[in-house]
């Protein structure tokens, strides 16, 4: 069974950084990516990462954020940067299996910006 594991949330003043990982059971994964739902809002998608390391921002993370995997060690990460309080949300991990329309989803990890 695939298992996306999230870690590295947690709560950081305005300005501050996180880095968020995900550990993927094995499997070949063709995108993965980050996305992210607060209270009351849609979940949407934060940044992407093909296999091949094309990467694909929302507008409002775009020189903030970066993404990164390492194919070995099946492995996203999401490096995040001045922090806004906006940012707060759970963040959700994201990849989808390579040759077909299967996608999985990790559980979640909250990340929290006081101002």
């Amino acid at each position: 069974q695939v298992q996306l594991v999230e870690s590295g949330g947690g709560l950081v003043q305005a300005g501050g950084s996180l880095r968020l990982s995900c550990a993927a059971s094995e499997m070949i994964f063709s995108n993965m990516g980050w996305y992210r739902q607060a209270p009351g809002k849609q979940r949407e998608l934060v940044a992407a990462i093909t296999r091949g390391g094309i990467t694909n921002y929302a507008d409002f993370v775009k020189g903030r954020f970066t993404i990164s995997r390492d194919n070995f060690r099946n492995t996203v990460y999401l490096q995040m940067n001045s922090l806004k309080p906006e940012d707060t949300a759970v963040y959700y991990c994201n990849a989808d299996q390579m040759g077909t329309t299967k996608t999985f989803w990790g559980q979640g990890t909250q990340v929290t910006v006081s101002s």
